[in-house]
């Protein structure tokens, strides 16, 4: 059975003082912070309403319901403390946390956000290096990560600009099984780009 903090986070001052100068404390005697929810003796009210497949749905006195959960080995737990009575339910607090915990780590984890992978390629990229390059850009978007192609051009190669944009629309068709080309090749400076997304993802 979970033990939370007393509420509202409070601490006894320990004999003889323990205070440094300044009137802050250290190691054990820092306050501790409250629990997250109201749970077994440290839920105010007088009556809660219990709910959950473990028990007659109804409402009880605070300490029927806390007796309740004892028998079980469990918890009682204020889901809902802004309504009259709060809702309640007898459940394993420490596994309703953890579950919790891991739940939003998962929801963290999908909702990151898709990076911008380059690729980077020579008016006179070989086929070897080409295809090298496609797998790559191929795995990227899978990840759902965005692929940023371009051709680099130096010096003379400046005059090649037609090679670059057929090499990039070659590429375009290379990856059409995994990604999506969201412009035509460009020039910006020196550089022919062209922007791939992942499949199925909408165009930003």
């Amino acid at each position: 059975m979970a033990v939370p903090n007393r509420p509202g986070g409070g601490f006894s001052r320990p004999p003889g003082g323990g205070s440094r100068p300044g009137g802050g404390f250290r190691g054990r005697f820092l306050p501790r912070k409250e629990a997250e929810h109201r749970i077994n003796q440290f839920i105010r009210a007088q009556q809660v309403r219990l709910v959950g497949e473990n028990v007659t749905v109804g409402i009880y006195s605070v300490q029927d319901a806390v007796r309740m959960a004892q028998e079980q080995g469990l918890d009682l737990v204020e889901i809902s403390p802004n309504v009259d009575p709060p809702v309640c339910k007898i459940i394993d607090y420490n596994k309703f946390l953890y579950d919790k915990k891991k739940k939003e780590k998962e929801m963290k984890a999908k909702s990151k956000a898709s990076e911008v992978k380059e690729i980077r390629f020579t008016p006179n990229t070989d086929d070897h290096d080409f295809d090298f390059k496609a797998k790559h850009a191929i795995e990227f978007l899978k990840e759902g990560n965005k692929v940023k192609a371009y051709v680099q051009f130096k010096g003379r190669a400046i005059q090649f600009q037609d090679r670059g944009q057929l090499l990039l629309l070659k590429f375009a068709e290379r990856l059409a099984e995994a990604g999506v080309l969201e412009n035509m090749p460009k020039m910006e400076g020196r550089r022919m780009l062209a922007m791939f997304a992942p499949k199925g993802k909408k165009k930003s």
